[in-house]
């Protein structure tokens, strides 16, 4: 070969005695057989982790096979390093079980079919920048998919997946690669993070929350206990009369203060945790903010500047505010071509948050939208349910029961009363 050439092992018993040591050796000048795992680091910096044959059911695994204990190997002895982000390189043979989910299609090779569940995983393990496989001898470029999740935790890295057809086939699909790519050790890290317009979710959730289930159903480890916050004032436990008046006390009735945090709170416009930053406009009692790390760009946030867990908990001043944001929110988004879908998650936050996300007028009807969230909704088996457009989420949910609201534009509402626990992402 004419460069440093390195290739992946056999995917079949026949192509078995073309290398001839399993650990990786030099088949020919130039050219070097990597193993059966492991990870290639260059002198650049260039980390380059690969895994050589396919999937296999049994232990030990055939001589052109990998195996789950192969994989937890590779990710351990990675996932070990101090500080570790990523690699820059993943290459395997097969496929990534379900790679197309949110992405654009792969054409005639159908992800959910075909691929390696165990690659799958390894892939989101080891957050690879470039992910390369060939074993479907056809050519597919994924859009790029998030490594974290949105609103929960700090911006990383994003992956592509890459499969090249096999060298010289008939039908003239892309076998070569060529791209120019610096170390992730040397990058800036506010560069490596950034996100490109066309970014989806990471495909791999799915499978590893199925492989999370059936760890915990294994190890029968509990579910964190959900915690809510209440304004436990001085009256608490006195008789409350029909009236509204709290037995054994004629006081007038003072205007009520929210219940403060019993922590560190990253949305009360006091604390020294809000990022201000991002704060684009404040009210008297609301103040709207982007969102850190954004689904969009125009991704923003509805927040009460007190301490508020949720709608139902907010005085009618409070919520006649949030209406006016609403408001000039839709005239702001009409005037960019745009409409927007708001919806707040009450569960496992102590702040309340209104998501409030624009898409482009020419690309989806609300009809669309609404259609988006309940076949979601379906897949995660949730009970997401159309209620009136005049009525109050308080005429459905008591203050600190957990639940999921779903608002369009039009005045559309989802609901979803949130009974032991809700995808976070």
């Amino acid at each position: 070969a004419p460069i440093p050439t390195y290739v992946l092992g056999a995917n079949d018993q026949d192509t078995v005695h073309y290398f001839p040591d399993v650990s990786g050796c030099e088949l020919a000048e130039n050219i070097t057989y990597l193993g059966r795992r492991g990870v290639f680091s260059g002198t650049s910096g260039l980390q380059i982790a690969y895994l050589s044959g396919t999937e296999s059911q049994h232990e030990p695994a055939l001589a052109y096979s990998f195996s789950s204990k192969d994989v937890t190997e590779l990710t351990t002895s990675l996932l070990s390093t101090p500080a570790f982000r990523g690699v820059d390189i993943l290459l395997t043979s097969p496929w990534p079980r379900d790679v197309g989910n949110f992405g654009n299609s792969p054409g005639e090779i159908d992800p959910k079919k075909c691929g390696s569940a165990l690659i799958s995983n390894l892939a989101a393990s080891l957050k690879p920048r470039y992910h390369f496989a060939a074993l479907e001898k056809t050519y597919y470029e994924r859009v790029p998919y998030r490594n974290h999740t949105v609103l929960q935790e700090a911006p990383q890295h994003v992956s592509r997946f890459i499969a090249l057809a096999d060298v010289g086939n008939t039908s003239k699909k892309k076998y070569l690669y060529a791209f120019s790519i610096v170390p992730m050790s040397s990058m800036d890290p506010a560069e490596l993070v950034k996100q490109p317009q066309d970014v989806t979710e990471n495909p791999y959730r799915k499978l590893q929350k199925e492989a999370h289930k059936a760890k915990t159903l294994m190890g029968a480890e509990e579910e964190p206990a959900c915690q809510f916050f209440f304004d436990l004032n001085k009256n608490q436990g006195k008789k409350r009369h029909s009236d509204g008046k709290q037995g054994g006390n004629s006081q007038p009735k003072q205007p009520k203060k929210p219940p403060q945090p019993t922590g560190p709170c990253w949305f009360c416009l006091a604390s020294p945790e809000v990022e201000k930053h991002l704060v684009v406009s404040i009210g008297t009692h609301c103040y709207l903010a982007l969102a850190k790390g954004g689904l969009l760009p125009d991704h923003v946030l509805i927040l009460p500047i007190g301490h508020y867990q949720s709608v139902v908990d907010l005085p009618a001043e409070v919520v006649e505010e949030v209406i006016k944001y609403k408001s000039a929110l839709k005239e702001f988004f009409r005037s960019q071509g745009k409409r927007y879908v708001l919806f707040e998650r009450n569960y496992k936050s102590q702040h309340l948050q209104l998501q409030v996300i624009p898409l482009p007028l020419d690309l989806c009807t609300a009809e669309d939208v609404k259609e988006a969230f309940i076949t979601q909704a379906q897949e995660q088996q949730i009970d997401l349910l159309e209620i009136p457009e005049h009525s109050d989420i308080k005429q459905l949910a008591q203050p600190g029961a957990p639940y999921f609201y779903v608002e369009l534009d039009t005045g559309e509402k989802l609901f979803h009363r949130i009974r032991k626990s809700f995808p976070l992402q």
